[in-house]
């Protein structure tokens, strides 16, 4: 049988890491620190609300840019919290999560040849929407060990091919954040430029120490290029509905709108309603960096008591620790021993470079009750 073949668009990419921790953790019953989701219930009001909408027939296709309702209560949670005015008929789109949202808003600018600056270490989908697209991740890495932006570094790397600046803050996998200076910088580099920005802030709500969040909708001007990426499912602790949303200018969204109504057209109705409700409570979204900074919190406290040594989370599900004070082996070879010896996955902070930068450096997710963190620190106390 003659069986046709392609060329594959992707050819450096096979299973990640993530899945193989997982699968790993599942295998041995390790307690699972590596994966990105909370083992906690979610709000009990925002499950009744979605239970509610379907009783009540919300039940059909939503607009293809989303419920208006939840349109509305997200431009007015803009206009609190960021004092910018976002419309929302022609500025804000749903979406079936916020990875969908980045590699929507990626196809919507790139072209063949275009470059796009990616800071590494990087959330796994960004290299590869951007090559699928048929344009170049220009790398750069962050700073070690606080992870910051070297813009001049930056400024040297921007070519006459350069389209795209992502960002990313709350930081994944490092926990750090944008500062104001940062946003100085970025501005001096885009004014006057044809340089877009994807500033990925999935995490926005999950910020802690009374730290700003320097959300892209903050800044008018920088909004005018962007396209800013939210998720759902990240702030409500409910990851599998894989539901978020992009903010953009009303030309950059209009052409937005052109690539998502042909791929995905409508997200799950019911949530939306549901969130449309929800979100009308402010306390929805304050109440927020408190309940996972005590997670963090708790988290540090037990470590103190293990040969781990921290770097600073300021938000995001994510805390970084060395393990200097234990092995010398690689990161990758360390947390696949640990997970098998002790019983606890986390994940190699190499696995988000392209290159596998190794800074002998693991990540561990947080976002889990208490008696899992527990449980988990007990076997880590053993190393």
């Amino acid at each position: 049988m003659n069986i046709p073949s392609i060329p594959s668009k992707l050819p450096q990419v096979g299973t990640t890491i993530f899945t193989v921790m997982s699968s790993l953790a599942t295998e041995l019953g390790a307690v699972n620190l590596g994966q990105g989701f909370p083992d906690f219930p979610m709000d009990a009001r925002l499950i009744g609300l979605v239970d509610k909408a379907m009783r009540d027939g919300f039940n059909q296709y939503a607009h293809m840019h989303g419920l208006q309702s939840l349109r509305e209560v997200l431009s007015a949670k803009i206009e609190y919290l960021y004092n910018t005015s976002v419309d929302p008929a022609t500025q804000i789109t749903i979406t079936p999560g916020g990875t969908y949202a980045i590699y929507t808003a990626l196809t919507t600018i790139l072209r063949p040849g275009d470059e796009v600056i990616v800071f590494e270490p990087a959330y796994d989908s960004y290299i590869p929407n951007i090559e699928i697209n048929g344009a170049v991740a220009i790398r750069i890495p962050l700073s070690f060990p606080d992870y910051r932006i070297d813009w001049e570094e930056v400024r040297r790397r921007v070519t006459s091919r350069t389209r795209m600046i992502m960002l990313n803050s709350p930081h994944n996998p490092t926990g750090s954040v944008l500062r104001e200076d940062d946003i100085v910088a970025l501005r001096a580099l885009v004014k006057d430029s044809g340089i877009f920005i994807q500033s990925d802030e999935v995490y926005e709500h999950l910020i802690f120490d009374g730290v700003p969040h320097q959300s892209i909708l903050r800044y008018p001007d920088l909004l005018e290029r962007s396209f800013v990426s939210f998720s759902f499912g990240k702030i409500y602790h409910c990851t599998g509905w894989k539901l978020g949303y992009s903010v953009s200018s009303p030309a950059l969204m209009a052409e937005f709108r052109k690539v998502h109504q042909f791929n995905c057209f409508s997200c799950h109705t019911p949530s939306q309603v549901a969130l449309a409700e929800f979100l009308t409570d402010r306390s929805s979204y304050l109440d927020l960096p408190a309940f996972l900074q005590g997670k963090r919190d708790y988290f540090q406290d037990l470590m103190r008591a293990t040969r781990f040594t921290p770097l600073p989370s300021f938000g995001s599900y994510f805390q970084l620790y060395r393990y200097d004070r234990i092995s010398d082996e690689s990161d990758k070879d360390f947390a696949i021993r640990i997970t098998k010896e002790y019983g606890v996955a986390m994940i190699p902070v190499s696995a988000f470079y392209t290159a596998g930068k190794d800074d002998k450096v693991v990540r561990f997710c947080f976002a889990k009750k208490e008696e899992t963190l527990q449980r988990a620190v007990e076997r880590l106390l053993k190393i």
